[in-house]
């Protein structure tokens, strides 16, 4: 089986500052998060696992010229991103070659190589499979005016994350429903394939706000003496 991993790198959306007295102003790809930029972290990480054979990074326009200042092992291809995220992973799909494809947002730099290993095993199982987490927090259902109307059975209830990893011809068959979606799950759920749920735990958390940095930083630590 070969893997190619896309790596979304190309938010073009609000920018953030780690600290109020920083007068560089950098988005959260770029961001260094103990010393080494988010988006270089999340490479890295692919590097090292050994399902994965070719990486292509999705990336800003302006951005592009920042990877020629790392030599990559598998970094294949740096190309640019579009308008939304799925622009940006479609674009970054037509370089793939591989039977399977891992799509994992750049941000969520907190990936290790074992949890890319266990989707790609399960995807290889079951065609497709995402990281995720069981949900620890009572749910809520409310109606329009924010009243509770039921409380949700979590035993059954995930939390996205990402890789996400796809047989390459059903996800190819999955962009071409040309509709609009929050995560590429959806999409191949929309065509009636199942996709397994890969239980990776919590500490996979995706770069968001100013507030993540601080817990990556103590996830970081912890990994670190253990």
């Amino acid at each position: 089986m070969s893997l190619s991993a896309i790596i979304v790198a190309a938010g073009n959306g609000s920018r953030i500052k780690r600290f109020p007295t920083e007068s560089q102003k950098q988005t959260k790809q770029l961001t260094p998060l103990d010393g080494i930029p988010v988006v270089v972290r999340s490479i890295l990480q692919f590097e090292e696992c050994e399902f994965v054979d070719d990486i292509i990074v999705v990336a800003r326009e302006d951005e592009l010229s920042f990877y020629d200042d790392y030599q990559f092992k598998k970094v294949k291809y740096v190309v640019k991103g579009g308008e939304t995220r799925q622009q940006s992973v479609m674009n970054g799909f037509k370089y793939v070659k591989s039977d399977y494809a891992a799509i994992h947002d750049g941000a969520r730099c907190l990936v290790t190589p074992e949890m890319i290993e266990r989707v790609a095993h399960e995807a290889y199982i079951h065609g497709c499979a995402t990281a995720a987490e069981k949900a620890k927090d009572t749910l809520k259902q409310s109606d329009a005016d924010d009243f509770i109307t039921a409380t949700v059975d979590r035993s059954q209830i995930w939390r996205a994350q990402t890789p996400q990893i796809f047989k390459t011809e059903i996800y190819q068959a999955a962009i071409e429903q040309n509709i609009e979606v929050t995560d590429d799950c959806m999409l191949v759920e929309n065509l009636g394939y199942k996709i397994k749920l890969v239980d990776c735990g919590y500490e996979n958390i995706k770069i968001t706000t100013p507030d993540d940095f601080y817990l990556a930083e103590a996830i970081l630590k912890v990994r670190k003496h253990v």
